[in-house]
C-alpha cells in the first residue's frame, strides 16, 4: 500500500493511547495502525507549505522567500513577547496577526524530558503538549492575547527551562513530578498585570503515547542525506516516528518534504 503527499505535522486525538494521523491532500493514514509493520519512506521532492512551489525548504516547511515574507513565520511565532497586534501595530499582516494573537492563550508547564514552561493558543490544548512529547502538563495562566502570554513566559523561564531535550524525551528517561507544586512555586514570578489570570486548580493532564519499544539511543533520519529509508515502526511520540533500529524521524521537522510512504 502506497501513500504519497507533502508532509505536515501529524494530527492527533487525545486517547489511551493518543491517535496519530498523517493527512495528505487526497488521503490520510492512521499511523497507529502501522505499529510493528515495516514501512518505507522515500523523499521525492520539496513543496513549500505556503507557495506550493518546488523550492528547497528553509524553515518551518517554508521556502526561504516565504519564511521571510509570510505572516505565519513572523518572529512573534517563536517569541510571543514580540506580539504587537494588541497595539494595532503590524509586523507583516495585521489582519492575520490580530486573528492569531488576539485570542486566549495558555502559559503552561509540561514534563517531557524535564519540566518546561511554554505558550500556546487555548485552542491548541492539549495538542501542543502532545506535539512536545509531554507525559504530563498543567496550565498556569489563561490570558486574552499572545503578548501577555509571552511576557509571562519570559518572566518564568528565568526560573524553569523553556527547552525540551528531544533525545531524552524519546528514550523515555523521564520522571513524574508534582506540577501543581511547580506552578505554585513559580506564582510569585508571574508579572503583576497577569496575576488575575492565574489558574488555581489541581488538574493535570496526562498523555499516553503509542510506543511498543523505546530506543536505547537515537539516530535521527534526515531525508536529504538518506532519501530512502525502510524500518519497522515501534512507536510514535511527540512528532517523532520511532523505529526498531533506534532510528527516529521528526515529521514536523520535515514539513514541506513530498514523500512516498509504503507499508508492507
Amino acid at each position: 500500500m502506497l501513500y504519497e503527499g507533502v508532509l505536515r505535522k501529524m494530527q492527533t486525538e487525545i486517547g489511551n493511547p493518543i491517535q496519530y494521523f498523517l493527512v495528505f491532500d487526497n488521503d490520510f493514514l492512521n499511523v497507529n495502525q502501522l505499529l510493528d509493520k515495516e514501512i518505507q519512506i522515500d523523499f521525492i521532492k520539496y513543496q513549500c507549505l505556503n507557495c506550493g512551489r518546488e523550492r528547497p525548504i528553509y524553515r518551518q516547511g517554508f521556502c526561504k522567500s516565504c519564511f521571510y515574507d509570510s505572516p505565519a513565520a513572523g518572529d512573534w511565532i517563536m517569541k510571543p513577547e514580540l506580539s504587537t497586534a494588541h497595539l494595532d501595530k503590524e509586523d507583516r499582516d495585521l489582519e492575520y496577526e490580530k486573528k492569531v494573537q488576539l485570542q486566549p492563550h495558555i502559559v503552561y508547564l509540561a514534563n517531557s524530558s524535564n519540566v518546561k514552561v511554554g505558550v500556546t493558543r487555548k485552542t491548541q490544548v492539549p495538542t501542543r503538549w502532545i506535539d512536545q512529547g509531554a507525559h504530563e502538563a498543567i496550565e498556569i495562566v489563561e490570558v486574552p492575547n499572545r503578548y501577555l502570554a509571552g511576557i509571562t513566559e519570559v518572566a518564568l523561564k528565568a526560573h524553569v527551562s523553556d527547552k525540551t531535550s528531544w533525545q531524552k524525551m524519546l528514550t523515555n528517561r523521564i520522571e513524574d513530578v508534582n506540577l501543581v507544586d511547580w506552578r505554585n512555586k513559580l506564582k510569585p514570578n508571574v508579572p503583576d498585570k497577569v496575576l488575575d489570570y492565574f489558574i488555581d486548580s489541581n488538574s493535570e493532564t496526562h498523555m499516553d503515547f503509542p510506543v511498543l519499544q523505546y530506543p536505547e539511543k537515537v539516530k535521527s533520519l534526515n531525508l536529504e542525506r538518506t532519501p530512502s529509508y525502510r524500518g519497522v515502526l515501534k512507536g510514535i511520540k511527540g512528532q517523532y516516528l520511532i523505529f526498531e533500529d533506534n532510528t527516529v524521524f521528526n515529521v514536523r521537522g520535515s514539513e514541506g518534504y513530498y514523500v512516498g510512504i509504503g507499508v508492507n
